[in-house]
């Protein structure tokens, strides 16, 4: 029987820039080239991605009042 799945857990070989879509390249891995890993560093650093929290930051200030 000839089965061309992947073994479970395994990452496919090709993968694609997270930003444009393009076959990442080994040096800029996981992007495909210096200026999508720029343009994602700028996202990180403008606050574009962000990662949620239960903590509502003004329900912090009223405790740091009291």
């Amino acid at each position: 029987m000839n089965d061309n799945r992947k073994p479970a857990g395994r990452k496919p070989d090709n993968k694609s820039c997270p930003i444009c879509g393009r076959p990442a390249v080994e040096e800029t891995k996981p992007f495909c080239s210096k200026r999508c890993a720029d343009v994602d560093l700028s996202r990180w650093l403008g606050g574009v991605y962000r990662i949620e929290s239960p903590d509502r930051p003004d329900a912090e200030e009223a405790d740091e009042r009291e």
